[in-house]
């Protein structure tokens, strides 16, 4: 038995020996290629950023907005942002596709047959470096996507720096749109599902992106003339067709998640009761294309429930609220993932020119957002909407709080992009949620997330330190 054995080992030796020279050879999948078409990445990163994040718009951007409010698992609703259930964990979703766009970048930039792709890499990665920031603050940029080469514990970078240093938000703007410009050769832009290759589209998104991003900066950098520029050249997204956005539709894969997911996860949302007073106040007609009557209502009515209930003691019966419309399960071909809209865009250009940052009308761009805005949603402006509670200058009301109203009420997919508005302007005023965990404090940013405490130790440390222990009640850089 023994000699058998030693036999065989013999045998195996030489037989492993013999095939070492050709083992790389024998061992590579020729349909696993190790590199991947832009093309298939930008389809990648366009799809996968735009459905987590409207998932997470609605399951956690939506309660920090008080769009909505959370019947159970509702943790996050009660402001214990370090503890996410059903949603509030996005910090994955920014740096997986950012690490992706990366991966195009430098393909982009070393390979000439794929040069086309550079301009749009840069744009991507300025539009999701700066949601990542805005929600929380301080956090790992210049070095966090050089993990192949070495780099596995980036440091965290200020939010100045990654708003306004090189190769930052507004320089990767500036550098995506000349990169566009100079491109002249035929070879076609593949994968983008947000403009069908049209390039020409892809540098009025990065000026609607400019136009947001220097607003959201505006009280801590003089914006003025940028801006005015901006506006005074018109090259940005000016309506609806020329959206940032890519359709869901009404079948698996590739409809809204919460279509996919058991019909209890999406009865745990109902309107908030901050959403249901400020559309009734106004006489808002899209209060019926965003929810739906509560099952016990006698004559179509809505209701909504404040925020932040202690669900443990608080009995709840779900045929008493509101929960959102068809539009968010049984029909989502008429929902968008949303990067930047043109009423987004008016609205910004609204604000600016009412805070005198740019010589405009900001009534007329406050009247366009809105009209572009219920065209969004698929509802009938009402003919006496603009000139009853939502006119810009209805009596007792302020200008900025009309114009912030409008624009957080339109943003209820991107739940997350009202909470930053509200952080930044106090607009529109919310409330004070029944059983806080926050201390009846509305949170002003995102926690790190727990993990970045074990995977990158010190350079947490250094940022845990200067946000008083990561606290969700620091201020970010542009809201000090």
């Amino acid at each position: 038995m023994k000699k058998f054995i030693y036999t065989i080992s013999i045998l195996s030796l030489i037989f492993t020996t013999s095939c070492t020279k050709d083992f790389e050879e024998i061992n590579t999948n020729p349909n696993s290629p190790s590199s991947v078409q832009p093309s298939l990445l930008l389809r990648q990163v366009i799809y996968d950023f735009g459905e987590n994040m409207s998932y997470e718009g609605f399951v956690a951007g939506d309660l920090l907005a008080q769009h909505r409010t959370a019947l159970d698992f509702n943790l996050f609703d009660r402001h214990a942002l370090k503890s996410p259930q059903l949603g509030g964990n996005p910090w994955p979703i920014f740096y997986t596709n950012l690490r992706d766009n990366e991966i195009i970048l430098s393909q982009s930039q070393s390979v000439e047959t794929f040069a086309v792709y550079e301009g749009p890499a840069l744009i991507l990665k300025a539009y999701m470096a700066a949601g990542l920031t805005d929600l929380f603050g301080d956090v790992p940029y210049f070095e966090a996507f050089n993990g192949i080469d070495g780099t596995v514990t980036p440091a965290y970078d200020l939010q100045e720096d990654i708003y306004l240093g090189d190769n930052g938000i507004l320089d990767n703007l500036n550098k995506g749109i000349a990169a566009i410009e100079a491109y002249s050769d035929a070879i076609p832009l593949e994968g983008d599902i947000l403009f069908n290759g049209d390039l020409s589209a892809w540098i009025k998104f990065a000026n609607a992106l400019k136009i947001k991003h220097l607003v959201r900066i505006a009280d801590k950098v003089d914006v003025s003339n940028t801006l005015q520029t901006l506006y005074d050249e018109g090259d940005y997204i000016i309506s609806n067709i020329e959206n940032a956005v890519f359709n869901f539709t009404n079948t698996d894969p590739n409809s809204f998640r919460l279509a996919q997911l058991r019909v209890g996860d999406f009865n745990n949302f109902v309107l908030s009761e901050t959403m249901e007073a400020i559309l009734v106040g106004l006489n808002d007609t899209r209060l019926s294309s965003l929810f739906r009557p509560f099952s016990n209502s006698t004559a179509n009515e809505f209701n909504g429930l404040i925020n932040g209930i202690d669900a443990s003691s608080t009995s709840i019966a779900l045929a008493n609220y509101s929960l959102a419309s068809t539009a968010f399960r049984e029909d989502t071909s008429t929902l968008d993932a949303n990067f930047i809209t043109a009423w987004e865009v008016q609205f910004s250009l609204a604000e600016a020119a009412a805070k005198g940052i740019i010589s405009a009308d900001a009534q007329s761009l406050y009247n366009t957002g809105v009209t572009l805005a219920f065209e969004y949603w698929n509802t009938e402006l009402p003919a006496n909407y603009l000139t009853g509670p939502a006119d810009y200058n209805a009596f007792g009301s302020n200008p900025i709080e009309q114009i912030l109203t409008q624009k957080w009420i339109a943003n209820v997919i991107n739940g997350y992009e009202g909470w930053v508005d509200y952080r930044r302007t106090g607009f529109p005023e919310l409330r004070t949620i029944s059983a806080s965990l926050n201390n009846d404090l509305i949170p002003i940013r995102m926690p790190y997330p727990a993990e970045e405490a074990v995977l990158n130790f010190e350079n947490y440390n250094v940022a845990a330190m200067a946000t008083d222990n990561n606290s969700i009640n620091v201020p970010v850089w542009w809201n000090e």
